[in-house]
């Protein structure tokens, strides 16, 4: 009988968390000023690039060779399209993408920046991994916040919590390039934490480089200066 006291504890533990090399939430813009071709551009060029070789290639060259991913879209709601994703093998990733692909869009209306950073910090926070980093990648073609929590106050509580704010701003104009006036604002108000940074993209073809080159960077935990490639 004196082995149910013993039973009973081990079924009352908590499992370990599973331990990845990065928590990564991907905040992509869905507001009014994205229309539906947009949401398919971040979509595609989303799956496209968490698919690349050079992308699983960074993975893979992890200390723990893994990441967890997932994809939320944010306008004055926020709504998950692909659910927190372990991402180690490229079935993984091809798993991962085609959920990007499936749903409709499921978040509208008029920014609301702040409110979207602080669910992102909640569902780092409310997931059963662990990470040796924690980042928010943050999308938006404005810095305007019209309802909820401001920009600050939600950076400030996020970047508190010990979680990194990266930006991709979506630029109209591809010809203002990394002289988008976005670009400083998202600087300024946006990003934050060790190793923060900001790559900057035009919603045309180059989308997709922009994308893959954001992602080798967070997983490698590098600055833009550098960039790895893939293993010959």
């Amino acid at each position: 009988m004196r082995i149910w006291p013993l039973l009973l504890a081990l079924l009352s533990t908590p499992l370990h968390a599973q331990e990845v090399d990065l928590e990564l939430v991907l905040l992509a813009d869905a507001s009014g000023s994205i229309d539906q071709a947009e949401i398919d551009l971040q979509r595609q060029g989303y799956a496209a690039a968490i698919t690349h070789p050079d992308v699983l290639y960074a993975i893979s060259s992890t200390l723990t060779g893994s990441i967890a991913v997932t994809y939320v879209e944010w306008a004055a709601n926020q709504a998950v399209v692909a659910d927190w994703a372990i991402i180690a093998t490229p079935e993984d990733a091809e798993a991962f993408a085609a959920a990007l692909l499936g749903p409709p869009r499921l978040a509208s209306g008029r920014n609301a920046i702040g409110a979207a950073l602080l669910e992102g910090k909640r569902l780092i926070e409310a997931n059963e991994i662990t990470g040796l980093r924690r980042v928010i990648d943050f999308s938006g073609d404005s810095a305007n916040n019209w309802s909820g929590p401001s920009i600050e106050e939600a950076r400030d509580e996020v970047l508190a919590a010990g979680i990194t704010i990266n930006a991709l701003p979506l630029i109209r104009d591809p010809a203002d390039g990394w002289e988008s006036p976005l670009v400083q604002i998202y600087e300024e108000r946006i990003i934050g934490g060790p190793g923060a940074f900001l790559v900057a993209a035009d919603t045309g073809a180059r989308f997709t480089e922009a994308v893959r080159r954001k992602l080798i960077l967070e997983i490698a935990g590098m600055l833009p200066e550098t960039v790895p490639t893939s293993a010959p």
